[in-house]
């Protein structure tokens, strides 16, 4: 069974938008939660389903995909076997349903060297991912 108990603070600074603290979830990735969640975290393996808002850390933020824009829809996968980002694999396994949190997902824990051009992400970049789990 896994639990919250291993997340380390990360920082203790407060803002207007969420009194949770950022959290270090693993080397690169950190979270911080706005919404909590039920508690159940997801299984490796597991399907999930999420809606993101996905930016450019900045400064300043440059959003580069949301599932929630005109033509998208919620995005789903088997979280932690490699389908996504290792931040993304590492960062949705820390969350639990109805969990809504930022991640921010340092460059070689996300598209690393290679970026992702198609979307303006540059080799290395530093990457925010607003996250909320739908349903496992």
């Amino acid at each position: 069974e896994r639990s919250f108990a291993s997340l380390r603070p990360f920082s203790t600074e407060s803002s207007k938008e969420s009194t949770m603290a950022e959290v270090q979830v693993a080397d690169g990735i950190t979270k911080k939660v706005i919404t909590p969640g039920n508690g159940t975290l997801p299984q490796k393996g597991q399907k999930i389903l999420v809606h993101c808002l996905g930016s450019l850390a900045g400064p300043p933020e440059k959003k580069f995909w949301s599932t929630k824009d005109k033509g998208q829809q919620a995005f789903e996968f088997s979280v932690g076997i490699g389908q996504v980002i290792e931040g993304w694999d590492v960062g949705c396994m820390s969350m639990s349903l109805g969990e809504k949190a930022v991640l921010t997902v340092r460059g070689d824990k996300g598209y690393k060297e290679g970026g992702f051009p198609a979307w303006g992400i540059p080799p290395n970049a530093t990457l925010k991912f607003e996250i909320e789990i739908l349903k496992f």
